[in-house]
């Protein structure tokens, strides 16, 4: 029995599709953890165990992960109350005897300057100190954190930002997906901690260019400060905590925090990176 945290979110519900279309991992042996399980009845019509078990429940956690082999554990996406969520599910799953766990990190997640890696860090501490036989996955960017901006992108002919000349190896999220697939699936040996990003790292103004020729448009990148691109970001409607995050991430990015040239990713999932351009394509 394969379980999957955030089972219906954008990561989760792409590692599930994978799952599903290898022959050797059958629906009846995966389960879908979710927080509100009316929301998976697609799964369940697929076959797929469905099991209510929100990060803040403990007791939920541990029933949802009985007979759990191994589990995959998507990090929350409520920032500031990651650590203690998490800590629920490593507990939860020590508690159940889960054989293996897989822990989708942040690049270069010890020593990065980018604020989420304080609580990355922390769960990654508690994760070896649990005793599980861990996997850890330190995913760099998505292409897809750049490309869903692309509506205010067209509309006002720019891309904004604050990363300056920064490198970033940018991989889409079906990447991570099959990352995080290969280390479920015994491709990865236990006791790893591996540095995931896309095989090629663009600035953004690179990143505009793209835009730019498979559009047609004039599409220019306006490096900003990071209150003026924080404001920028609340006028667009982004909701307050990523308009008051991203500025701070890109900042971090203009000095490398998101670059990784150890192509890593690519030879865990047997293939080059999806190309920023094709995700470009796909959004457009």
């Amino acid at each position: 029995m394969i379980a999957l945290t955030g089972a219906t979110g954008q990561l989760g519900r792409l590692v599930l599709e994978e799952l599903i279309a290898l022959a050797h991992t059958p629906a009846a042996a995966l389960a879908a953890l979710v927080r509100s399980p009316e929301k998976a009845a697609h799964l369940a019509a697929r076959g797929v165990s469905v099991r209510r078990a929100p990060y803040t429940d403990a007791a939920a956690l541990r029933h949802a992960l009985e007979g759990v082999e191994k589990l995959l554990l998507v990090s929350s996406s409520e920032i500031g109350q990651r650590v203690a969520q998490h800590a629920n599910v490593v507990a939860a799953a020590r508690d159940a005897g889960v054989r293996l766990l897989v822990y989708t990190s942040l690049l270069h997640a010890d020593t990065s300057e980018i604020d989420l890696a304080t609580e990355h860090r922390a769960t990654e501490a508690a994760i070896r100190a649990s005793g599980i036989p861990y996997v850890i996955l330190r995913n760099g960017w998505y292409t897809e954190n750049y490309t869903a901006a692309l509506p205010a992108v067209l509309a006002h002919g720019a891309v904004l930002g604050s990363a300056g000349t920064g490198r970033i190896s940018l991989a889409a999220r079906a990447d991570y997906a099959s990352a995080a697939v290969a280390a479920l699936t015994g491709r990865v040996p236990t006791g790893t901690t591996l540095e995931l990003a896309g095989d090629t790292a663009v600035t953004l103004a690179e990143f505009a260019a793209e835009i730019a020729r498979l559009t047609g448009r004039d599409i220019v990148y306006r490096d900003l400060p990071e209150a003026e691109y924080a404001a920028l970001l609340r006028q667009f409607g982004f909701p307050e905590p990523i308009a008051s995050a991203f500025p701070g991430w890109d900042a971090a990015a203009s000095r490398g925090a998101l670059f990784d040239d150890s192509r890593t990713l690519g030879r865990l999932i047997g293939r080059p990176t999806t190309p920023v351009a094709d995700t470009i394509r796909a959004a457009l």
